[in-house]
């Protein structure tokens, strides 16, 4: 009996605010006040679109109206308990936002009074008492204000590329990555900043989509005109944000590994909740289309992320910033290196020098036979005493260039590749003949080989 009461007296009050409302103006009374009252009338048809662009002309007239028709929605908004002037004061706002410039005044004025507590969209203070299914579509009109209060903190991808220089919108950012070519010192950090600038908008991009989604009529809501109507406008507004985000993490992807760690991180966070987000957004589009919300040539084209590409994704980031990490590192350490690289050089060129020395001797000593005269005919025998004579003087060169001891028996027939062994100490000695022989004071000597 109490909520038949409460339904009784909504509906009256907000007729009667209505029929007064038209009374004044039939007096030649018009403003702000009035105009919001009519537009917002407790019915079933939907928004005039008169009223719409009634306001869109008064805004153009006179500037300060913009500040008189936030407080008067305001307050319109703030002590209705009608569902349907609650679902057409929304309505209201969210087609003079779409119709207005992004940097237009009403922003700023509605932020202002929900600064000031005038205005509360999220959390919305809402509550039906006009109807009987009052809880479902209580729930829907907080849903559409949540969305509401989100798009006046949004700032559109529209408003950051026309603020862009001409070299750095969006082809021109593209281009640059097809051709390779490098920017300027000057370019760089103001591409890094419109990087970062996209990094903070995409999320709002996000955001916009979820309240979208939130919006999902239930219950007896789903079947109101109205809320049909209304929907519609969602929905639209979620097919833009949509194609904008999409558009836009693809320039955000392809710089990826130019961005700072925490920029890049914050990127790859967004990536991987749109692959949710798209998820989300298949089952929801779905629905829209079987409750024939909007045409089906309007809704995008979704892009799912599989998991597998995320994972990959994932990886490489973590290993390019350990890369990263290490080569840091290692030229620390290839600048330790270098630091003392000159005495390791020095000791080489000691070495050279030695060798070099070494060999200078050895080209220096006599060889071990003198020929006279080329002409002269020596026999075998002269040869073989002059080779047993200098015994001695093989033995003690011996023992000075390879640091052995000598052997007063031992025999070495003339190795004509010992010049070259010295002075080349990577050269490999061919083998020698050595043959040995007893030694006898009082004993002729006695060949090897019996002769």
């Amino acid at each position: 009996m109490q909520r038949r009461i409460r339904q009784v007296f909504t509906s009256v009050k907000e007729r009667t605010c209505v029929s007064y409302a038209k009374i004044a103006s039939m007096r030649g009374l018009c403003d702000i006040d009035l105009i919001i009252v009519k537009a917002t009338s407790p019915e079933d048809f939907p928004l005039p679109n008169k009223y719409v662009h009634e306001f869109l002309k008064i805004f153009s007239i006179s500037p300060s109206s913009y500040r008189a028709f936030a407080l008067s929605f305001t307050r319109r908004f703030g002590k209705t308990r009608s569902w349907r002037v609650a679902i057409k004061c929304l309505l209201l706002l969210h087609r003079l936002l779409r119709a207005l410039p992004d940097d237009s005044p009403l922003r700023a004025e509605l932020i202002q009074a929900r600064v000031n507590g005038l205005l509360s969209l999220s959390p919305c203070n809402f509550r039906d008492f006009s109807s009987s299914a009052s809880e479902d579509y209580t729930s829907f009109i907080r849903s559409y204000a949540r969305l509401m209060d989100e798009a006046l903190d949004c700032i559109p991808m529209e408003t950051i590329q026309d603020a862009k220089t001409p070299y750095l919108d969006t082809d021109n950012i593209v281009s640059y990555k097809a051709e390779n070519q490098v920017l300027d010192d000057e370019k760089l950090p103001l591409e890094m900043q419109e990087l970062g600038r996209m990094i903070e908008v995409l999320p709002q991009l996000q955001t916009l989509i979820d309240r979208a989604i939130d919006c999902w009529p239930i219950g007896v809501a789903a079947t109101s005109f109205l809320v049909q109507s209304a929907m519609k406008h969602i929905i639209r507004d979620s097919f833009s944000s949509y194609t904008t985000f999409r558009r836009e993490i693809v320039i955000v992807l392809e710089n990826l590994i130019q961005l700072p760690y925490r920029s890049c991180v914050a990127a790859f966070g967004i990536y991987k909740k749109a692959a949710f987000q798209a998820d989300q957004l298949c089952e929801f589009y779905s629905l829209c289309k079987n409750m024939g919300y909007c045409g089906s040539y309007e809704y995008p084209l979704i892009d799912r992320i599989p998991e597998i590409q995320i994972q990959a994704l994932e990886t490489f980031l973590n290993g390019m910033w350990q890369l990263t990490d290490h080569s840091s590192s290692s030229n620390t350490s290839t600048h330790t290196s270098d630091m003392q690289s000159p005495s390791t050089d020095d000791d080489c060129n000691k070495q050279a020098i030695e060798f070099d020395e070494v060999a200078k001797k050895d080209m220096e000593m006599e060889p071990l036979i003198k020929w006279e005269d080329e002409n002269n005919s020596v026999g075998w025998e002269d040869l073989l005493e002059a080779s047993i004579s200098t015994n001695s003087c093989m033995a003690s060169r011996n023992e000075w260039a390879y640091g052995g001891e000598g052997n007063g028996g031992q025999i070495q027939v003339y190795n004509p590749y010992s010049l070259q062994m010295t002075s080349n100490p990577f050269h490999q000695q061919p083998q020698t003949t050595t043959m040995y022989y007893e030694s006898c004071p009082n004993t002729p000597m006695i060949h090897s080989w019996g002769l």
